[in-house]
């Protein structure tokens, strides 16, 4: 199996859900380059599990340890590692359903794959607890691009089951900033109102909700991606679909434009102090594969949390018989508003990743 990512800057995540511990790598990270790790400490609180009825119960802290790479406060140039220690584990909840593949769940799949040697307590390797080193490794590719080079990520809830948000909206640097600093990052604090009653009622009811996010990222430069295999969403949607639960995304205004006229897709230029610009943004600040200088813009679909307390028809591998199970545990009733650290983190890697490969490791700090 391959747990690595990236091209210039590569990463490597490692780890189960109820193992010792949890990490990950990062190679190719340009020397020099000033880390505020309160800022580290910041991005992980927001993913961190227990912070409130909206998600599981299960504390963890996600306190990190940096073991190499970062020296006197600025990076080495050498991969940096860090580890995080898994602490509130209740690993019996599991044991009766060792050999019951629970639906919706990578309980099969990895037992087809791994011939059942891979780690069933908590969905092991596949559980969205290795998020949390992505969002580490994520998080420092966040501040090197906001420090050194003045872009911005962000990301809102756009919607949670048929709840939407507001539409007409218009986006700069302070505001994705403010939607950084909100457990429950909407435009319309009474539309999010209503997405969480939408949580908690299906919390109540034993199942679960999922629901569509919006990312922007501001002052991406023109002229970054590949044609083709490399295209920027090509890159992109790797890294996203990384992330355990994302089933879709769209950039721009995706599925949609197949109900437009190319008169209306078009995204029309003019000139404005020097520089080129478009009036719409239909396709998510890239065309050709290669960034064209407005916001990128993607949205990503994200399923219902698949462990619920419903009974559910399924099978026990081991007698190959059918049978029902009911899920117990600690598990969100709906994991989007934790996702959007973790999809803000994975575009930071691509966006850096990205500069890199155009920019060189080199850069010149003294600005």
């Amino acid at each position: 199996m391959s747990s690595m990512f990236g091209n210039k800057l590569k990463i490597s995540i490692f780890g189960e859900s109820h193992g010792k511990g949890i990490g990950v790598v990062i190679d190719g990270l340009p020397s020099g380059l000033k880390i505020d790790l309160n800022y580290i400490e910041k991005q992980m609180t927001r993913r961190s599990p227990g912070r409130n009825n909206l998600s599981t119960p299960r504390r963890e802290s996600d306190k990190f340890n940096i073991l190499s790479g970062l020296f006197q406060g600025k990076t080495t140039g050498t991969p940096l590692c860090a580890t995080i220690e898994n602490q509130d584990k209740k690993s019996k909840d599991y044991t009766s359903i060792k050999t019951v593949i629970r639906p919706g769940h990578s309980d099969y799949t990895g037992f087809a794959k791994y011939s059942g040697y891979n780690d069933y307590r908590g969905s092991g390797h596949f559980s969205g607890r290795i998020t949390a080193p992505l969002l580490f490794a994520g998080s420092i590719a966040m501040y090197i691009l906001e420090k050194y080079k003045g872009i911005t990520i962000g990301t809102r809830i756009k919607s949670i089951y048929n709840i939407t948000d507001i539409s007409e909206i218009k986006v700069d640097d302070n505001g994705l900033n403010e939607l950084k600093d909100m457990n429950f990052p909407v435009f319309s604090v009474e539309k999010g109102i209503l997405m969480e009653q939408e949580i908690l009622k299906a919390k109540e009811n034993g199942d679960s909700v999922g629901g569509v996010t919006e990312t922007f990222i501001l002052n991406v430069p023109k002229g970054y991606g590949e044609p083709f295999f490399d295209s920027v969403e090509s890159k992109m949607s790797h890294m996203i679909f990384s992330i355990p639960a994302v089933k879709g995304i769209e950039f721009g205004e995706g599925f949609k434009v197949s109900e437009m006229k190319g008169s209306t897709a078009n995204d029309q230029y003019y000139v404005n102090e020097g520089c080129i610009l478009t009036y719409s943004n239909n396709s998510g600040g890239i065309l050709g594969g290669i960034t064209n200088g407005m916001p990128i813009i993607f949205r990503t679909a994200i399923k219902p949390t698949p462990s619920i307390s419903r009974l559910q028809k399924t099978v026990d591998i081991s007698t190959m018989k059918n049978k029902t199970v009911q899920i117990e545990g600690r598990h969100d009733p709906c994991i989007v508003p934790r996702a959007v650290p973790v999809i803000e983190g994975a575009a930071a890697l691509v966006v850096l990743d990205l500069i890199m490969e155009r920019e060189g490791e080199v850069w010149n700090l003294m600005k």
